[in-house]
């Protein structure tokens, strides 16, 4: 490589970097908290009431599930709670008549709206990660038009659309600074992040540190995956510092939208988590490790942390989940995911009501009007650190 192209290569993270810290002042109308996803995969849940009860006990405001199951979203009238409702993927297809989409939303989130306070509607899970050429087709087409049915029955102020994406989406996540999507998958995601960006919604990533320890223990310090304190990483091109795995994850989705333009959109953790229990080579799927991983991430979610590219935007996160799902097909971890069992009692002391009781803050905050106090002091010190990387990249 010629030094013209090492310069490039170096230029190129530091060049996305400038446009992401100047593109975070779009963010701020986005309020952001704690989120709970409620799967209902299992045969012995409290029901939907109860439900309430337990997100409301814990001061958890948000929450999505996998589907738009009328006794839920009936459950839910009248709370605190925002829902997030899903369109399974078996139903995408159909979402791409306009008229079958209009139906679907006077029948599924009209019904209950405004009393039960639908926010967001899921299309699909993972429509990356499947081998379904024609579902993934699919997938814009149906967004578009469920997004016109919104407009047409006047909720698309009130309710966004979007879909999560596997962690698997990406070709590269390390370093942060290097993240892009896979080649095949660039056609696909051009089509959803103009989207994204056309409506004003977020993008959605689940992501799970968990598998990166589990796939290589030997290689992934166990403390950066559990955002423990740790020596962390530094990325090479950007200098920004990383304690924790999941941090990472995000800029590399971020830092691959901006290499195909659309760096200003927010990004979300629709799932994180860890499991409690596994077969003998999930490693790492422990009570443990889970009451740490998941303690850790509510501390950080209490503190308002955004991530090392977006420190003044907090990271909107949903923890997966609120149940163990006994019905889960797949390894033992699949069912392991929750902060409760089943029936209702806790699958271990995550510390939630000390949380709650002691901080100044809940475990569901705005970070709004804190990011808009912060931002004049965040503007110029981004504008510093861009100054100085550029420097430090033409220097050397």
């Amino acid at each position: 490589m010629d030094s013209s192209s090492r310069l490039w290569t170096r230029m190129v993270p530091i060049f996305l970097v400038y446009i992401l810290f100047s593109s975070e002042f779009r963010f701020l109308q986005f309020g952001t908290s704690l989120g709970i996803n409620y799967g209902q995969v299992a045969n012995n849940l409290p029901t939907p009431t109860q439900v309430v009860s337990i997100l409301t006990s814990l001061k958890v405001t948000k929450t999505r599930i996998y589907d738009t199951n009328p006794q839920v979203l009936t459950a839910f009238a009248n709370s605190s709670i925002e829902i997030t409702v899903t369109v399974p993927n078996d139903q995408i297809a159909l979402m791409t008549n306009p008229s079958q989409a209009l139906q679907w939303i006077s029948t599924n989130v009209k019904t209950y709206f405004p009393a039960t306070h639908i926010t967001g509607i899921a299309v699909g899970n993972e429509i990356d990660s499947t081998e379904d050429e024609a579902l993934k087709a699919n997938l814009v087409p149906a967004m578009a038009s469920m997004h016109a049915a919104l407009v047409q029955l006047g909720l698309d102020s009130y309710i966004y659309i979007s879909t999560a994406t596997s962690l698997g989406a990406l070709e590269t996540s390390f370093p942060p600074s290097m993240g892009s999507f896979k080649a095949e998958l660039v056609p696909q995601m051009s089509q959803y992040l103009n989207f994204l960006a056309q409506t004003k919604s977020p993008f959605w990533i689940n992501a799970y540190p968990y598998f990166a320890y589990k796939d290589d223990p030997t290689r992934v310090e166990l403390n950066y995956v559990l955002l423990n304190p740790n020596n962390g990483m530094v990325d090479p091109y950007t200098h920004l510092h990383y304690d924790n795995m999941l941090y990472a994850q995000v800029d590399a989705v971020i830092f691959a939208m901006a290499r195909l333009g659309y760096g200003g959109i927010p990004v979300h953790v629709s799932e994180t988590g860890w499991p409690s229990k596994g077969d003998t080579n999930e490693i790492g799927a422990t009570i443990d490790n889970a009451r740490v991983y998941n303690r850790n991430l509510l501390v950080r979610q209490l503190r308002s942390e955004g991530t090392p590219l977006r420190p003044n935007l907090k990271l909107e996160v949903y923890l997966f989940a609120l149940f163990n799902e006994d019905l889960k097909p797949g390894p033992t971890s699949e069912r392991n995911y929750g902060l409760y069992r089943p029936d209702g009692t806790m699958a271990y002391n995550l510390g939630l009501t000390s949380l709650s009781s002691t901080s100044t803050a809940s475990i569901s905050l705005t970070s709004s009007a804190s990011s808009e106090t912060k931002m004049g002091f965040g503007s110029l010190r981004n504008l510093i650190l861009v100054c100085a990387l550029i420097f430090h990249a033409l220097r050397r």
